[in-house]
């Protein structure tokens, strides 16, 4: 009894073989390279939180948002991966635990030659446990729990991507209502400019061609209206699908490009790696695939299990809990594999190998990280100044066309001038729209790339993950 309760003791004792974990250290820059000059240092806590698309200012932005996380079907799926993922770890935390069980059972037997049949019984209890002292269950929940929190980092990070990507698809279709509205224009202007061009030919001042080339010209900027309608369809389309409906029950009326185009403060390089979902799936899976070694190095080790029994049985069964039919039994057995033919150094071979893997993964994951946020700051830097210098051209274009327009009705030049002067107009402020696209997608993915309003202490613990407490990003 002395040397079961020791064992029991020594298992109670916390030894795991195996490495522990600690997170590798990185080379981390002290600042971004794009960001002087551009981002004001600011305190962490204006850091982008939450609902970051509110910083659009733009309030069917922020109605087709707050349903991505509610009705979005592939979310749905990982919130469902994530609940997997605590089952598993819950099932394997079972192990630490003895087990019960308890059987009875009754038996009339008879004989030939007249005899009395009697009826026997046996009622019993068993318990069983498989000691722990090497760690062996205690890595495996560690493996488990990590993993659960890779799934909550995943589903973290899912949703912030499609909130993203609805963001996105907002901001081309509303580059798309733009474009309408600005080819509408143009119509009307070409119309006018055909009726001017039909007057100088009834004048007999102009030839039939410049006609022609002024209905041509109209026609043209017709069909691209057509056209647009058809590109602003398929990102509404697109933007009903992630809010978690069908693309007929959703219908957004049309609407201006959105005017401002916020920055979020990139802090420094090292919070990018609390608040970016991926990084903290891939770390996480650091941790996973650490303990999984020491699952591995456990089976070096003897296998160790208390077992006990009690009960009665007796015949006849109007005797069956009586003192004298009690019966009990406790035992211990240690099981060891002698040869394996190499399976064991394998095993952890391959579990480190599958930490180093992590291992690298994790530093691409973060080194992608910080080139994603340099690649969104030298893009709103850029696309700033582009905006600035397509203004100037914007306004220099609309006075050349009128220029031109006006000539051609003084009969000072062809028709010609005042084609290429439009053409050019048209060009130069779709480039204008076009530009300030590229920006606001900038913007969106810089508050993406900075993990939106995520930080890594928002993951569920090993103690929620094994009180199955719910996790929403």
């Amino acid at each position: 009894m002395r040397r079961i309760a020791f064992i029991a003791l020594l298992a109670l004792s916390g030894c795991m073989v195996g490495p522990d974990y600690h997170r590798p250290s990185l080379a981390v820059p002290s600042a971004y390279k794009a960001a002087p000059g551009w981002v004001k240092a600011e305190p962490a806590d204006a850091a982008p939180k939450g609902k970051w698309w509110e910083n659009f200012q733009d309030p069917t932005l922020d109605e087709l948002e707050s349903q991505v996380a509610v009705n979005n079907a592939t979310l749905a799926a990982d919130y469902y991966a994530y609940e997997q993922a605590v089952a598993v770890a819950q099932e394997a935390r079972g192990g630490l635990f003895p087990s019960l069980a308890l059987n009875g059972g009754a038996t009339r037997q008879g004989q030939g030659g007249g005899g009395s049949p009697a009826t026997s019984g046996s009622f019993e209890g068993q318990a069983s446990w498989s000691l722990d002292i090497w760690g062996k269950i205690r890595r495996q929940v560690q493996s488990d729990v990590a993993n659960a929190q890779v799934s909550a980092a995943d589903l973290a990070n899912a949703t912030l991507s499609a909130q993203a990507t609805l963001a996105d698809d907002y901001v081309y279709l509303r580059t798309a209502d733009a474009n309408i509205s600005l080819l509408q224009q143009t119509v009307t202007a070409y119309e006018q400019s055909l009726k001017i061009a039909q007057n100088q030919y009834n004048a007999g001042t102009v030839a039939q061609s410049d006609v022609i080339t002024a209905q041509t010209q109209l026609d043209g900027a017709q069909s691209s209206l057509v056209a647009e309608f058809a590109i602003r369809a398929k990102y509404e389309h697109a933007i009903a699908v992630l809010a978690g409906q069908a693309p007929a029950a959703l219908s957004i009326p049309q609407g201006r490009q959105i005017a401002s185009v916020p920055v979020a403060p990139p802090q420094v390089p090292s919070t990018l790696l609390e608040r970016r979902p991926d990084i903290a799936a891939a770390e996480r899976q650091m941790a996973a695939q650490n303990a999984a070694i020491g699952e591995a190095v456990a089976a070096y080790y003897p296998d160790i299990a208390l077992s006990a029994l009690g009960g009665f049985s007796a015949n006849p069964i109007t005797g069956l809990f009586n003192a004298s039919t009690a019966l009990w039994s406790l035992g211990a057995t240690g099981t060891e594999d002698v040869f394996a033919g190499g399976a064991r150094s394998q095993a952890v071979a391959a579990a480190k190998a599958g930490y180093l893997n992590s291992v690298e993964t994790y530093r691409q994951t973060v080194l992608t990280a910080f080139q994603n946020v340099e690649d969104d700051l030298s893009n709103l830097q850029i696309y700033a100044q582009q905006a600035l210098v397509e203004a100037r051209a914007v306004t220099d274009a609309q006075r050349a066309a009128q220029i031109a327009l006006n000539e051609y009705r003084a009969g000072t030049v062809d028709y010609t001038t005042v084609v290429t002067a439009q053409v050019t107009l048209l060009a130069d402020q779709q480039t204008a729209l076009s530009i300030q696209q590229n920006r606001l997608l900038a913007s969106i993915g810089l508050y993406q790339d900075l993990g939106g309003g995520f930080k890594a202490s928002d993951l569920p613990n090993a103690a929620q993950i094994q009180s199955k407490l719910p996790f929403a990003p």
